[in-house]
């Protein structure tokens, strides 16, 4: 991903495209990941017409990807460990100066 936000792989992709930049890995190591990464939602992915090929683009930015692995792992925690996670975030907050708690705030609201 960081070939792509860094503009080192154009936006509308190929496997081949990742793979000149990235030699030493196999095509299906590249494809296979970047499957997964259009699972998870980190990538879109299209069929080419009338190929197997498939374009690949980024479905987030950098920023929209901290936000959602964040919330990611905030879940999984949740998930995990119920209401003793929900307590450990609940302290980290009440730990705050008041400039970051408005901080969070806003980064809540956007």
């Amino acid at each position: 991903m960081r070939l792509v936000w860094e503009g080192k792989v154009r936006q509308r992709f190929v496997v081949r495209t990742v793979l000149t930049l990235m030699p030493d890995l196999a095509y299906t190591t590249i494809m296979t990941t970047l499957n997964r990464l259009a699972e998870k939602g980190i990538l879109r992915v299209s069929p080419v017409a009338g190929q197997r090929a498939h374009v690949y683009q980024a479905a987030m930015d950098p920023a929209g990807f901290l936000v959602w692995a964040s919330r990611r792992d905030a879940d999984h925690m949740i998930e995990r460990y119920g209401d003793l996670a929900l307590a450990a975030f609940a302290d980290r907050i009440d730990q705050l100066s008041p400039i970051q708690r408005e901080r969070l705030r806003k980064l809540i609201d956007s």
